[in-house]
């Protein structure tokens, strides 16, 4: 998010002045990384916990296509700093990999049926098939159908165009790109202490961890988007608009394939139904990635409970970050979700058997030994004042930014970075509201991101042509390189 909004302003206007603060010793070593997420193009191809099925029978749509259309907004917009040079070799953080949803049981694979149809009504998911044929399925999917009882109902749905992104090599190349533009500086090694307001600016305390020395900078616009860290500084910048707001963390595994033979025969992403009380970010996926040139094959992710709120953070955070104004909605929000408990507690003490079990549900001759269990990254799940209930859970991005502008925060998780080119638009558009307007903005976001003030949803002609322009521009060729 934080290389994104970079990007994007210095576009808009070179002559702005920025400095970035990275506390670890390399750029995106935390959720961007690329064993810390699942590094899924969340363009609602195959999550399911997007399109929830309504109290009529009804599929509900149209969260699914608001989250395909931004990511296709970040698409134009990697695609034009391809075209432009910045970003050299797209398939180094973006490659083409099947969109498969899965389920097993005849109630869910009508509830499967229901959603290919519903979705097919708009041409955003143009190309979408839909199958019960165990034979059709066991090409799609060989290891998912290979020891799999046949007398057992199963659905599959299938998209050719989804994406396997790797948003830490993304994230590098855009703080890259930035370090070569006049103005910018990258700090490493550099954490903020405090944030606080200082008559017209923000002073913020910054410690050199490399020099082990501290100093002040000031600044007229402040960023936070330090992840699972944002929480924290957006609490003492002291803002009116971030009082309440608390956050959950959720730590995640990954069963990592070890089996060179596996992991040549699954060139998919497949995703099935999430567990009763189990968070969105947990919906268990079989999901083929490709890192630094190699094919990789991982499964979960499996949630956990830490109190840090970083991979690398500290186990005070989250208590630490329980205050006065967000304990009403704190603890409104733990007394609603005690099934979430629960389940993250069956979690936290899964045996590995516990974790093949669940494999099996996928892969239903795994063995234990070509799979070991990896370390993910952290989610800090939102927690906001609520008129009615005091205080929910939410799974969501939220930017809080302040009255003025001045300062803006980036809390929550999926769908995340894959929405991050439309989400800091919508930042801009509150921090820099008499730029946005201008006309010379505007024709430089209209460069940038073709679609710009359209609807991808309602124009099926403007869809086709960046669509295509993208595809191309970012080397999707037609044939899927991985799996088979």
């Amino acid at each position: 998010m934080s290389a994104t909004l970079g990007v994007l302003l210095k576009e808009l206007d070179p002559s702005l002045t920025l400095e970035i603060f990275e506390s670890r010793d390399e750029v995106a070593t935390e959720s961007s990384d690329a064993w810390n997420n699942a590094g899924t193009g969340h363009a609602a191809l195959c999550e399911l916990n997007y399109t929830p099925e309504k109290a009529d029978g009804s599929v509900d749509v149209s969260k699914a296509l608001q989250i395909n259309e931004a990511f296709k907004v970040s698409k134009q917009f990697w695609a034009f700093l391809v075209e432009k040079e910045h970003l050299s070799k797209p398939r180094t953080f973006i490659n083409r990999i099947p969109h498969l949803s899965f389920v097993h049981g005849a109630k869910d694979c009508a509830y499967l049926k229901k959603r290919f149809e519903a979705l097919q009504k708009n041409h955003l998911f143009e190309g979408m098939q839909f199958s019960q044929d165990p034979v059709q399925l066991a090409e799609w999917m060989p290891l998912v159908m290979d020891g799999r009882d046949p007398a057992e109902p199963v659905a599959a749905t299938r998209m050719t165009i989804g994406t396997d992104v790797n948003f830490g090599a993304l994230t590098r190349s855009l703080v890259a790109h930035l370090k070569k533009m006049p103005g910018v500086t990258v700090h490493l090694q550099h954490e903020i202490s405090d944030v606080r307001r200082e008559g017209k600016a923000w002073r913020l305390d910054v410690i050199d961890r490399a020099q082990n020395r501290r100093r002040p900078v000031l600044a007229k616009f402040v960023f936070l988007g330090a992840g699972g860290g944002a929480l924290p500084l957006l609490q003492k910048s002291g803002i009116r608009e971030g009082r309440g707001f608390g956050g959950f963390p959720v730590s995640g595994q990954w069963l990592r394939c070890l089996n060179p033979e596996l992991i040549a025969r699954h060139g998919a992403k497949v995703y099935g139904k999430a567990a009763i009380g189990a968070p969105p970010m947990s919906v268990p996926h079989l999901d083929t990635r490709m890192i630094d040139g190699k094919q990789g094959l991982l499964f979960g992710p499996f949630a956990g409970f830490t109190t840090k709120y970083l991979k690398n953070g500290s186990i005070l955070d989250f208590p630490l970050a329980i205050k006065p104004d967000n304990l009403v909605p704190m603890t409104a929000a733990a007394l609603q979700n005690i099934p979430l408990t629960k389940y993250l507690i069956g979690q936290v003490l899964q045996s590995p058997q516990a974790r093949l079990d669940a494999l099996k549900e996928f892969v239903p001759h795994a063995k234990m030994g070509d799979w070991k269990l990896e370390h993910a990254g952290q989610r800090v799940q939102v927690i906001k004042k609520d008129p009615k209930k005091g205080g929910i859970l939410q799974f969501g991005t939220e930017v809080i930014a302040s009255k003025d502008g001045s300062i803006a925060a980036l809390l929550g998780a999926s769908p995340g970075a894959s929405t991050a080119v439309s989400i800091m638009l919508k930042l801009i558009g509150d921090c820099f509201p008499d730029q946005m307007k201008s006309p010379a903005w505007q024709a430089r976001l209209r460069e940038m991101i073709p679609s710009y003030g359209q609807s991808l949803i309602r124009d099926a002609k403007l869809h086709a042509r960046v669509t295509t322009w993208a595809r191309s521009t970012l080397d999707l060729r037609d044939e899927v390189a991985v799996g088979k």
